[in-house]
């Protein structure tokens, strides 16, 4: 919406991340997960815009999270809704002939005003699942900022996604998620942007399971080597469908010919390094058959 590059920039940086090249192609998409607020979502985002995002968010439905990370990106909460060089307006940073296509009345006062969050809030949530944020957040949040997802949009606008991404991944955990696992997936999202590495365990960059190894020696557990090791020493899970924060996320030829591994973050996505040439980055859970293997949970003995 605002396509200002500051913004992004400093989302990341309030996220905790490097600039990432954040890729989420078409993959099949799961249900959104029931997010509870962090300590960070509750002490960053005003009572009442947590409260209009959450209920917002329904709308898709999508991640509240997700919402969140655009409010915080684009105003800070509606700290910084001062109107942009661009003519962007308000908490979500509306042009006027996009608000004048997507305003409501979210609070039923008879007026559509985009300065107002619980117009502005729902109304960035019909935008989105219009562009799409159930199936591609990346594209949609690519679109949201300018306007569409071509070539020049994609780079003009990819660290603004990023931002956005890993501001929400900083503001929800799934229920029943364990400390271990919420450290885990930290330390890896912290790893955004580090460039693939085959063989790397830290050190100048990561392959995918040396970011799993590492992330979980961050959060305190000691995890195998390869993406094989680890597929074999963690508690296998039946429904790949219902994933938490930090489980495990194989893929491969079938049980013994595992290639490749990311840690879920529980909404349809995970964090992993992906390829020569990639960076560690979000991307969505590609459940095919004949590439998805499973899914497990490393649980401390």
């Amino acid at each position: 919406m605002t396509g200002i590059v500051a913004k992004a920039a400093g989302g990341l940086a309030a996220a905790g991340t490097g600039l990432l090249g954040l890729v989420a192609v078409g993959m099949q998409a799961l249900a959104p997960a029931i997010l509870t607020p962090t300590a960070a979502a509750v002490s960053d985002i005003p009572t009442a815009y947590l409260a209009l995002y959450q209920a917002a968010a329904g709308r898709c439905p999508m991640p509240w999270t997700t919402l969140a990370g655009v409010g915080r990106i684009e105003s800070d909460h509606g700290r910084d809704a001062a109107t942009s060089v661009t003519g962007a307006i308000g908490p979500m940073q509306f042009e006027p002939a996009t608000w004048q296509r997507w305003g409501v009345d979210g609070d039923g006062d008879g007026r559509k005003d985009t300065r107002d969050p619980a117009d502005a809030i729902p109304a960035a949530a019909d935008y989105l699942c219009a562009l799409g944020v159930t199936h591609n957040a990346h594209d949609a949040l690519v679109a949201y900022n300018c306007g569409n997802t071509g070539a020049t949009c994609q780079t003009a606008s990819a660290g603004y996604a990023a931002a956005v991404l890993a501001t929400a991944a900083s503001y929800g955990i799934t229920e029943g998620e364990s400390p271990v696992a919420e450290a885990a997936v930290r330390a890896a999202l912290e790893e955004i942007g580090t460039p693939y590495l085959w063989g790397g365990e830290g050190a100048g960059g990561f392959d995918c399971s040396g970011l799993v190894q590492f992330a979980y020696a961050r959060a305190g557990l000691a995890l195998p080597r390869t993406a094989q090791d680890q597929y074999d020493a963690t508690v296998h899970l039946t429904d790949p469908t219902s994933l938490l924060p930090g489980d495990l996320v194989f893929f491969g030829s079938g049980p013994r010919g595992v290639e490749h591994v990311g840690i879920a973050l529980g909404d349809g996505r995970m964090v992993d390094a992906p390829h020569t040439g990639a960076v560690v980055r979000v991307e969505a859970v590609d459940l095919s058959p004949g590439w998805f293997v499973g899914a497990t949970r490393p649980v401390a003995s």
